[in-house]
């Protein structure tokens, strides 16, 4: 396995932040991306090599293990413990019947690194996990739906559960790096980052929004339609609706995280709005109103 400087690849040092690697991978993922070079087998190298670095160094754990053992990295666990069983032996004074040779140890590293040496039977190890982030707008999660994912180079047809929560990750079993010696895949953990840039600010599964009310229609009442991420809906508003009045549609707020056909509620509240720019006769009127009052 040839050695990689993931630092390198991404443009960083070895005392970097966490938040130094994110946004170094995804300024390097958009310069490499597939749809942004088509055709082009030298960006899909870099941008394999991109998201092979970011696996890794956005992980502590994997990170420190690359900083210690490099190419090796994913072995980090195997070989510790086989220096640990090493020591061990060396210093216990048991027989020979129990101890292991140099030549064993050998043997034990040269099948896991690559070294010339046979075993009778190869450890099987799994393969390494990877990680994604996913980027979605918040109506694009209103609804269950398909997307593929571009993961190392390859495309990942995904379904996309209605109701994902900002910042959650899942994972999809078997869909990480191939095992080793007949190992299981590893797996694929993707973090959604959902944007929003609707009128509703969403809170758990509820939805809230404002909705501008004129005043003749806050005082004499009247009806009012709203856009929802489930079409328009018709509201009846009462007479002499008070600035800030809050009323709840039940049912009409967010889907619920794989509970189908269950949704949260949405809260609505009134704003009235001022008449500007009144003409003479409107302002003799309201004169009248105040007299009547």
């Amino acid at each position: 396995m040839t050695y990689i400087d993931y630092y390198k690849v991404l443009g960083i040092n070895k005392k970097a932040p966490d938040d130094e690697i994110k946004k170094a991978y995804r300024k390097m993922a958009r310069k490499y991306h597939p749809d942004l070079n088509p055709n082009d087998k030298e960006a899909e190298r870099k941008f394999k090599e991109v998201n092979e670095a970011n696996e890794v160094l956005s992980n502590p754990e994997n990170r420190k293990k690359y900083d210690k053992y490099g190419k090796d990295w994913k072995h980090a666990e195997e070989f510790e413990k086989a220096q640990q069983q090493r020591q061990y032996y060396r210093g216990s004074g048991q027989g020979t019947a129990g101890r292991f040779s140099e030549e064993d140890f050998s043997d034990f590293f040269s099948s896991m690194f690559g070294g010339g040496y046979q075993r009778r039977s190869e450890v099987k190890f799994r393969g390494q996990d990877y990680n994604a982030e996913l980027q979605l707008e918040l109506e694009d999660v209103y609804r269950t739906h398909k997307r593929t994912l571009t993961v190392n180079g390859k495309n990942i047809r995904l379904t996309i559960p209605a109701g994902v929560k900002n910042g959650q990750v899942i994972k999809i079993k078997g869909y990480g790096g191939e095992g080793i010696s007949g190992g299981l895949k590893g797996d694929l953990h993707i973090k959604f980052s959902i944007l929003n840039h609707s009128r509703f600010k969403r809170d758990k599964d509820n939805l809230y929004t404002t909705v501008k009310l004129d005043l003749y229609k806050a005082l004499l009442g009247g009806e009012v339609v709203i856009d929802t991420f489930d079409g328009k809906v018709k509201l009846n508003v009462k007479p002499e609706t008070k600035n800030l009045t809050k009323v709840k549609l039940k049912g009409k707020g967010f889907p619920i995280y794989k509970k189908e056909g269950q949704f949260g509620d949405l809260y609505i509240t009134y704003q009235i709005e001022i008449p500007t720019n009144l003409t003479n006769k409107e302002k003799e009127l309201f004169k009248e109103l105040a007299k009547l009052r």
